[in-house]
């Protein structure tokens, strides 16, 4: 089993300490100038944090501190052995199985009806804008990365970021039509009544056949 510390912050850090030694600063330069920052949610304080329990775990090891003019000490650290193989492991893990990761978004989906028409419609339209600008943004960002003729496999992640933004913002798009036309009309008393007794029957289903394997 990996040690805890192997969070997607900590594969983060293993992966830059794949490269060469480096600072928690530098590290958290290099998430936030790459864009990785788009990919896990990083902070100085949090990164300090997962360099520290990395170290505890044997992943990483201090291999010097310097100092600059009056700026506070830093701390070098590279990835050990232990490391090498334990992002090896964990990136195996995350692209091989398919994870229940329980995104927000599909939650506020499923009781979206708690809200009114007139307001869901909106807030989805604010959510269908800030997408195609995220998309924007990407193709910027790849097009800067052409620009400095960075490596396919290295932008990979961000390609398929782009994908999925536009298969959301297609899916959004095709939905909120759908809504306003009335092809999917807004939930009322009598839907909410007939989840009632569609409940209720499998209940009564479950307990009969519960008593039935008695």
């Amino acid at each position: 089993m990996l040690p805890r510390s192997v969070t997607p912050l900590g594969v983060s850090v293993l992966a830059l300490l794949f490269e060469r030694p480096m600072h928690p600063y530098e590290m958290y330069q290099l998430l936030v100038t790459r864009r990785k920052d788009r990919i896990v949610k990083v902070r100085p304080g949090s990164l300090y944090h997962a360099v520290d329990r990395l170290e505890r775990d044997g992943l990483v090891a201090v291999v010097g501190t310097d100092r600059q003019g009056n700026r506070p000490e830093r701390t070098t650290y590279e990835i050990t052995p232990a490391g090498r193989a334990a992002v090896r492991e964990r990136v195996a893990e995350m692209v091989e199985v398919p994870a229940s990761e329980y995104p927000q978004f599909t939650l506020g989906l499923a009781e979206l009806h708690n809200l009114g028409s007139a307001e869901a419609l909106a807030l989805l339209e604010r959510r269908i804008a800030a997408l195609a600008t995220e998309i924007e943004e990407l193709d910027a960002f790849a097009e800067a990365a052409r620009g400095r003729e960075v490596p396919d496999l290295f932008t990979i992640p961000f390609s398929y970021t782009r994908a999925m933004a536009q298969a959301e913002l297609d899916w959004l798009r095709a939905f909120a039509a759908r809504v306003h036309s009335g092809e999917i009309p807004w939930v009322t008393d009598e839907h909410l009544e007939i989840l009632k007794r569609a409940d209720q029957l499998r209940a009564d289903q479950k307990l009969a056949d519960q008593k039935g394997n008695q």
